[in-house]
C-alpha cells in the first residue's frame, strides 16, 4: 500500500510541475509548436516569458519574422476574460515591407471560405492597441478599438492624420466617420457612406455610396465628392459649391482583370492667369492581385490658355507597377503650356522607381524644358532652355547637373545672354547642396556699353554663400558724361544664413572705375566705391561703405533696410576745396585757390514714397578766380529737404551765402543773401530770398524780400552810389561825373511783362558833370544845333535830378529824366533846367557796357535842350 500512495503522489507532483514547467518555459517551445502551422521561411520569437495570472496572461514581447524580417512587433499584450475575451495591447508595429519576403504558396483547391464563413468564426472579443504604426507610414499611427461579434464588427481608429468609425453586419457596411488629414495646416477630408460587400471577401464591394466634404486653401467655398457604384460600373464626381461644373468626373468600370477609367474630365479655374482643364484614362490590370502586382498605365492631358493662345500638354505613364518596395513607372511629359505671354515647351521622359515611400523619379536621356514670350511688357524672352537629362528627383531633394540658358532682349536697353551651370546633391531649399557657376554678357544701349557678368556660388544647407563675382562694362556714355571700366567685384563672400534661430547676411562689394569725363572737359579721377552688408537677410540688413576718387574723399555711407525702406547717412569730411580742381572743365579757367567744403545728409528710399533725404553743406571762406573775376571770403551754408520730387531749403536755417570780396571791373563787398522755402514753390509754400545786400560803387544795394510766387514787386534799393566810381568803373576818357545817386527798382520776375515797372534814381546831393574840352568842340561841330547845349555840358553842377524808367521782358529800356543846375563855361554862370526821354535795349547795352568808349556815342546821339530845334537854333536861358 505504502508503494502504492507514493506513486500517486509523484503522479499528482507530475500533473502539477509539468503545466507549471511548460508555462515556465513557453519561450523555449512555443515558437517551435506554432511553427508547424506556419508557412515555410517565418517564426515566432519571443524576448521573454509570458506571465500566467489568476485572471490574465501576459505576453511582454512577440514578434513575427519573415526570415531576419519583422513583419509584426507586439509589446506588453494582455489577454483577460472578463464577459468575453478581451485583449489589451500597448503597441503594434507592422514592417510593410516584409510582406514581399513572405514565401510563394501553392494555390489552395478546396473553396474558399464566404463573408459569413469567417464572420462566424469570429469570438465574442474585444480588441485594444494603444499604439498601431505601419511602416513606412509612421504618420498615419494611431490607437485601435475592435468590438467583434459573429453577428456584428466595429473598428475605431484614431490618430492624427486618420479616424475611422465603421460598422460590419454581414455583407452591409457602414462608414459612419472617416477624416483623413492630407495636407498640413488644412482641414481634414470628411467621408461617410454605405456599401455591400460581396459575398467572397477578395472582392470589390458590390454596390455602394459614399460622399466626403474637403477644403483646398485654393477653392473659396467647400468641396463635395459623391463615389457611386452598382455593379461592375460608378462614377466619382468632385464638386465646388462655387462651381455648376465639376472639378473632376470619373466614370469607371471595373471586371475581374481590370479597372478601367474612361474619358475622365477635370478643370482647376482657381490657378491665378492659368485656367486648367482636361481629361484623364487610367487602366489597371490584375489589381485583385494587390498593388504590388498590378499594372498601371494612362494618360493625362493638361490643356492652358494665356494671352498667346491655347496650350496642350500630355503626361503618359506605364505600362508599369507602383510597389511599397520598388516601383517601375515609364512617364513622359510633352507639349506646350501658355500662361500669359509666356510659352513653355516640354518633352520630358522620365523613369519612377524606388518605394510608394520613397519615390523617386528620374529624367531620362533628351529631357529638355524651353520657354520663350514675355515676362513683363517689355521683355521679350527669346529663349530659356533648361536641360533636365540626368536630374533626379526624390524626397530628399534634386540630384543631378542642372543647367540654364537664357537669350532675351529689350527694345530700348539691349540684348543679353546668361548661363547657369551647376550640380545639385539631394538638395531642397535648406537642405543639401546646390553648387553653380553663371555667366552671360550684353549690350546696354542707353550708355552705349557692353557689359558682362561672371561668379561661382553655392547654397549648402541653409547658407547660400556668393563666393565669387565679377560684373562690368566697358564703358557708361550718356550725353558728354563718360565712366570708363566700371566693374563690380566681391570684396568679401556675402554669406545669407537662413537658421531660423540665428539667421545672418553678410558681405562685401567693391565699385572700381577708371576716370569719368564730365561736361565740358572735366574729369573725377579713378574712384573707388566699397561698402559692407550685415544683418539678419537680404530683406533686413546694415551697410556701411565709403567712396574714394584719388584726393576726393572719402565720402563715409552708412544706413539700413529694412525690407521696405532704405535709410542711411552720408558724410562728406572737411576737404581743401582744392581737391575739386579736376572735376572743372579747364575752359572755364576757374582756379579754387582757398577755403574747405564738408556736408552731411540722411536719405530714405521706400516704394510708395520715393527718395527723400535732408541735410546740409558748407563752404568756408572759399576762394575762387576766373579770368575776369574774383570771388574770396565765399561762406555758404545749404540745409535742404528734399521730398516728392521737390526741394525745401532752409529746414533749421536759411540758406545763407556771404562773399567778403567780388573783383571785377566793380568791387563789390559783403554780399549776403538769405533762401528759405519751397521750389518748385507753391502758393502755401512760398520761396524768399531774403536780406540781400552788397557794398557797390562806395554806397549799397540792398532788397528785402523776393517772394515766389510774386504778388508784390521786389524793391532793389540803391544808396549812395557814387557816380564817380561807377564813371572810373566804365573808364570813359572824355566824360567825368561825381556825386551820389539813390534809386528803387521793383523788380519783377512774374509779371506777363515787365522787370522793372516805375522805378526812379535821384541824387540826394548835387552832382558835378565835366565833359572834355576836345570831345564837345568835336561834338559842336559836328551837330550845330546841339552846340549851345554841348557848351552848357562842359561843367555843370547838378544841385537836383530826378530819373524814372522801365524795363520790360525783352529788354526794352524806358528813361525819362529831369536835371536842374549850373552851367559854368568861359566865366559865365548859367542856370539849365534839361528834360531828356531815351530808349535802349539794355541787353544789348550790357555787352558793350565795359568798354566806356560807348558812353560818348550815346552822349553824342542823344544830348538835346528841350525847345531847342536846328532851325531855331539854341538859346541860354537863365
Amino acid at each position: 500500500m505504502r508503494g502504492k500512495y507514493k506513486a500517486a503522489i509523484a503522479l499528482l507532483l507530475l500533473l502539477i510541475l509539468l503545466p507549471l514547467t511548460l508555462l515556465l518555459t513557453l519561450a523555449q517551445w512555443l515558437p517551435g509548436l506554432a511553427g508547424i502551422w506556419l508557412p515555410a521561411g517565418t517564426r515566432i520569437m519571443l524576448e521573454a516569458s509570458p506571465r500566467l495570472t489568476r485572471h490574465a496572461l501576459y505576453i511582454p514581447d512577440l514578434r513575427y519574422l519573415v526570415g531576419d524580417c519583422p513583419l509584426a512587433w507586439i509589446q506588453n499584450a494582455e489577454i483577460t476574460h472578463p464577459s468575453r475575451w478581451q485583449l489589451k495591447i500597448d503597441a503594434v508595429d507592422l514592417n510593410q515591407t516584409c510582406l514581399q519576403k513572405l514565401p510563394q504558396t501553392a494555390p489552395s483547391t478546396a473553396a474558399p471560405r464566404t463573408l459569413a464563413e469567417w464572420q462566424a468564426m469570429l469570438p465574442y472579443a474585444w480588441v485594444e492597441v494603444d499604439r498601431v504604426t505601419v511602416s513606412p507610414f509612421q504618420a498615419w499611427e494611431g490607437s485601435l478599438s475592435l468590438s467583434l461579434t459573429p453577428q456584428v464588427q466595429q473598428v475605431r481608429y484614431h490618430g492624427d492624420r486618420l479616424t475611422l468609425n465603421a460598422t460590419l453586419r454581414g455583407q452591409a457596411l457602414t462608414v459612419n466617420e472617416l477624416a483623413l488629414s492630407l495636407l498640413d495646416n488644412q482641414p481634414p477630408i470628411a467621408l461617410s457612406g454605405e456599401f455591400t460587400l460581396p459575398r467572397l471577401p477578395a472582392g470589390a464591394p458590390v454596390d455602394g455610396r459614399a460622399t466626403a466634404t474637403l477644403n483646398l486653401p485654393q477653392v473659396p467655398s467647400g468641396v463635395d465628392a459623391e463615389l457611386e457604384w452598382r455593379g461592375n460600373t460608378g462614377q466619382l464626381i468632385v464638386m465646388a459649391r462655387d462651381n455648376p461644373d465639376p472639378l473632376l468626373d470619373l466614370p469607371w468600370q471595373v471586371t475581374q482583370q481590370q479597372l478601367t477609367i474612361s474619358d475622365g474630365r477635370w478643370q482647376w479655374p482657381y490657378q491665378n492667369g492659368i485656367p486648367l482643364s482636361g481629361r484623364v484614362a487610367l487602366k489597371v490590370k490584375e489589381w485583385q492581385q494587390g498593388l504590388e502586382k498590378a499594372e498601371v498605365s494612362g494618360r493625362l492631358n493638361v490643356l492652358t490658355q494665356g494671352q498667346a493662345g491655347k496650350g496642350n500638354a500630355v503626361l503618359s505613364f506605364g505600362p508599369g507597377r507602383f510597389s511599397t518596395i520598388e516601383s517601375a513607372m515609364p512617364l513622359q511629359l510633352t507639349g506646350e503650356a501658355k500662361q500669359g505671354d509666356l510659352i513653355f515647351y516640354a518633352v520630358l521622359p522620365a523613369q519612377l522607381t524606388g518605394s510608394l515611400a520613397e519615390p523617386q523619379l528620374r529624367f531620362s536621356p533628351g529631357a529638355l524644358l524651353r520657354s520663350r514670350g514675355r515676362v513683363i511688357d517689355s521683355l521679350n524672352i527669346d529663349e530659356i532652355r533648361w536641360p533636365l537629362a540626368g536630374v533626379t528627383l526624390t524626397r530628399q531633394g534634386v540630384d543631378g547637373r542642372l543647367q540654364a540658358i537664357l537669350r532675351a532682349h529689350e527694345a530700348q536697353l539691349g540684348d543679353f545672354v546668361l548661363h547657369l551651370d551647376g550640380r545639385a546633391q539631394n538638395f531642397l531649399p535648406d537642405n543639401g547642396l546646390w553648387q553653380w557657376a553663371y555667366w552671360g554678357d550684353g549690350n546696354f544701349i542707353p550708355m552705349q556699353a557692353r557689359w558682362d557678368v561672371r561668379g561661382r556660388g553655392e547654397w549648402r544647407d541653409s547658407d547660400i554663400i556668393l563666393t565669387d563675382l565679377s560684373t562690368g562694362f566697358d564703358q557708361l556714355a550718356y550725353g558728354s558724361l563718360q565712366v570708363r571700366q566700371p566693374r563690380v567685384v566681391l570684396d568679401a563672400p556675402i554669406r545669407w544664413s537662413r537658421d531660423p534661430q540665428h539667421p545672418h547676411f553678410s558681405g562685401a562689394l567693391a565699385l572700381d572705375a577708371q576716370e569719368t569725363s564730365l561736361n565740358g572737359g572735366g574729369a573725377l579721377p579713378p574712384s573707388t566705391l566699397k561698402f559692407s552688408v550685415e544683418g539678419r537677410d537680404p530683406t533686413r540688413f546694415q551697410f556701411k561703405g565709403d567712396l574714394h576718387a584719388a584726393a576726393i574723399g572719402p565720402v563715409q555711407v552708412n544706413g539700413r533696410w529694412d525690407g521696405e525702406r532704405l535709410r542711411g547717412l552720408a558724410w562728406w569730411p572737411r576737404q581743401p576745396l582744392s581737391v575739386f580742381q579736376p572735376l572743372l572743365p579747364p575752359d572755364w579757367k576757374m582756379d579754387l585757390r582757398e577755403g574747405e567744403l564738408y556736408a552731411q545728409i540722411a536719405f530714405s528710399a521706400a516704394a510708395g514714397q520715393g527718395f527723400e533725404a535732408g541735410g546740409h553743406g558748407a563752404i568756408r571762406q572759399g576762394s575762387v578766380w576766373l579770368p575776369d573775376n574774383k570771388f574770396n571770403g565765399v561762406d555758404f551754408i545749404l540745409p535742404f529737404r528734399f521730398s516728392e520730387a521737390g526741394w525745401q531749403f532752409g529746414t533749421r536755417g536759411p540758406v545763407s551765402l556771404r562773399i567778403a570780396e567780388i573783383v571785377n571791373q566793380v568791387t563789390a563787398r559783403n554780399f549776403t543773401a538769405d533762401l528759405q522755402g519751397a521750389y518748385p514753390w507753391r502758393e502755401d509754400n512760398p520761396l524768399l530770398l531774403s536780406d540781400v545786400s552788397v557794398d557797390l560803387l562806395g554806397g549799397k544795394v540792398t532788397m528785402q524780400q523776393l517772394r515766389m510766387p510774386q504778388h508784390d514787386a521786389a524793391l532793389l534799393r540803391l544808396q549812395h552810389i557814387s557816380s564817380s566810381e561807377l564813371i572810373t568803373a566804365l573808364h570813359p576818357k572824355q566824360i567825368a561825373l561825381s556825386g551820389p545817386i539813390n534809386g528803387a527798382l521793383p523788380l519783377w520776375l512774374e509779371h506777363d511783362k515787365w522787370l522793372i515797372k516805375d522805378g526812379w534814381l535821384n541824387s540826394p546831393a548835387a552832382l558835378t558833370l565835366r565833359l572834355d574840352n576836345d570831345t564837345a568842340d568835336a561834338l559842336a561841330k559836328k551837330n550845330i544845333a546841339a552846340g549851345a547845349a554841348i557848351n552848357w555840358l562842359r561843367y555843370m553842377e547838378i544841385s537836383r535830378s530826378w530819373t524814372t524808367l522801365n524795363l520790360d521782358k525783352q529788354g526794352a529800356l524806358t528813361l525819362q529824366a529831369t536835371l536842374h543846375g549850373t552851367s559854368y563855361v568861359e566865366g559865365k554862370r548859367n542856370t539849365v533846367n534839361l528834360n531828356y526821354h531815351h530808349e535802349e535795349n539794355v541787353f544789348t547795352l550790357w555787352r558793350s557796357l565795359r568798354y566806356g568808349d560807348n558812353v560818348e556815342t550815346w552822349l553824342e546821339q542823344h544830348a538835346a535842350l528841350p525847345g531847342c530845334s536846328p532851325e531855331r537854333g539854341c538859346k541860354e536861358k537863365e
